[in-house]
């Protein structure tokens, strides 16, 4: 709100009021920061007749100054020449971030302006009151850190104690909705319109040759709605690389046993028991102070089942390691093959014979010019050579495996309850592994024994397992057939995305021939 202001052809310069309140003010009892308080002050200070303009940033905070426009635009006008000096009630109303405050009143120095406290009465002109100010804002800036501390904590701690959704992100294909769970009031997430767009995702992206750009292209096509909520009024679809975040977020899932294992392995903190991963509910990833992920079973349901999930996070998981730059065009097996002796990726190099009519394909390993680097660094067993093994054993690998149509069926209730206990057999197993180090011998006889009973008992419960699991649906090896069958029509590339799908890598050395592990 602007009063009692001369026009910008005046040449009358004004004395400018600025007033703020963060939201944090607005809880305290103390009603002394409210806005209208803080104009009454500043107005009866620089008199009614005095030629002023009121700046108001109400519910800002004073960490930054980019985010308070009432601010900017003050200090475009003292750039102008229209601002004489400018009225505050506190110094932290100006600015809770020290450096910033020194370098903004820096910039008003140079214009000529400054800036008067009506709480702090001492003299910004000589050097005790500057120090004076610069002490009262150091305070200031550690408060509001200390607040910002304090949030993140109440965060973290109720994050980890209910799932209940904490606010702030607004998670594509759901709602909050108030609901009180266990005698607690919070908000639950709900499905909304665009939750049918994230099972269409999860559902096409599951299948090997289908990728972000094909779900973009199948919501055209077939007019399903998967817009984003509104930003300032500007509408806005799902691009790839939103697809993606919500084709990895265990907010989706119908979280089980698998699911658990799954965190578990990648080595995250679980904070609920196994039990609790029912098959229905989804899951929060939050991350803690020091950077590490923790899962948290939500409240609400998920949107996906966890074969269909996990199914994704495995494909996602297995392109991240295929490079997708075009080097696929020197050989199908790019990004798949390995030196056997230290591990290190294989590149392809050229060579041309005497008379420059013939190429040759080699192999050197990227290994061998690292600090103890590799036996070798090039391979006389060739590319060529190593795409005719590997085709050959990709048409065995098919023609050993079962051929079924995918099914969706899920485990049943024994099989859950056998998969859980083996889980709790490893954590139990791994606690005591971690305790012998330091065990002395007649505990560590009797850790020894312990691990010992428990393999035994895991190893009944796997036997279980497999007994239970006999009849277990078969990989759906039908969309890898025909490529095969038409090998010598495909494009490089097209051998690739094959291959991508089959091999998890391919080990290759002079001495010992060459390695195929198979991800299927």
């Amino acid at each position: 709100m602007r009063t009692k202001s001369k026009n910008k052809t005046s040449n009358y310069k004004i004395t400018a009021i600025y007033v703020r309140r963060s939201v944090s003010d607005k809880d305290k009892d103390n009603n002394s920061l409210s806005i209208d308080a803080q104009k009454a002050e500043c107005i009866k200070y620089v008199g009614e007749n005095e030629n002023y303009r009121i700046y108001c940033d109400d519910g800002k905070s004073g960490k930054d100054a980019i985010h308070r426009p009432a601010f900017m635009q003050m200090m475009s006008d003292a750039k102008e020449g229209l601002i004489e000096r400018i009225i505050v009630k506190k110094y932290d109303r100006f600015s809770r971030n020290m450096r910033e405050y020194l370098n903004i009143t820096n910039e008003l120095d140079n214009l000529g302006i400054s800036v008067y406290s009506l709480t702090e009465p001492f003299n910004t002109a000589t050097k005790e009151g500057r120090m004076m100010r610069n002490n009262l804002l150091n305070f200031a800036e550690f408060e509001r850190e200390t607040i910002a501390a304090r949030v993140a904590d109440a965060y973290n701690t109720k994050a980890r104690e209910t799932g209940f959704y904490q606010g702030g992100k607004v998670y594509y294909g759901f709602v909050p909705e108030r609901r009180t769970i266990n005698g607690k009031t919070g908000s639950v997430l709900v499905p909304s319109e665009q939750a049918e767009a994230v099972r269409i995702a999860y559902n096409l992206y599951q299948h090997n040759n289908v990728s972000l750009s094909d779900i973009i292209n199948y919501y055209r096509e077939h007019n399903i709605s998967c817009r984003l909520p509104s930003k300032n009024n500007v509408k806005r679809n799902l691009d790839r690389s939103q697809v993606s975040q919500i084709l990895r977020n265990p907010l989706y899932v119908k979280a089980d046993k698998d699911v658990y294992q799954y965190f578990l392995s990648l080595g995250y903190e679980m904070i609920d028991d196994i039990d609790a991963y029912d098959s229905v509910h989804g899951l929060f990833w939050h991350t803690n102070p020091d950077g590490s992920k923790f899962i948290k079973v939500a409240y609400h349901e998920g949107l996906v089942d966890s074969a269909t999930w996990l199914a994704v996070q495995d494909k996602k998981s297995h392109n991240k390691r295929i490079p997708r730059n075009g080097s696929a065009s020197n050989s199908w097996l790019t990004g798949l093959t390995k030196c056997a002796h230290c591990g290190y990726s294989l590149a392809i190099s050229y060579a041309w014979n005497a008379n420059h009519t013939i190429q040759w394909r080699y192999y050197h390993c990227k290994g061998f010019h690292r600090v103890n680097g590799c036996v070798k660094f090039r391979l006389q067993t060739r590319p060529n050579n190593v795409e005719e093994v590997v085709f050959k054993a990709m048409k065995e690998r098919i023609e050993q495996l079962v051929i079924t149509k995918k099914e969706s069926t899920k485990s049943d209730s024994k099989t859950e309850s056998i998969k859980a206990d083996i889980i709790r057999l490893d954590e139990e197993i791994g606690k005591l592994m971690d305790k012998l180090a330091n065990a002395d011998d007649i505990l560590f006889d009797y850790i020894n024994k312990r691990i010992k009973e428990l393999h035994a008992k895991k190893a009944a419960l796997e036997e279980s397992l497999r007994n239970q699991t006999r009849k277990h649906k078969q990989i759906d090896t039908s969309p890898l057939t025909e490529p095969l069958k038409n090998w010598d029509n495909l494009t490089v590339h097209e051998k690739h995305e094959v291959a991508t799908t089959m091999i998890d890598v391919v080990y290759v050395s002079d001495e010992t021939g060459i390695e195929i592990k198979f991800s299927i």
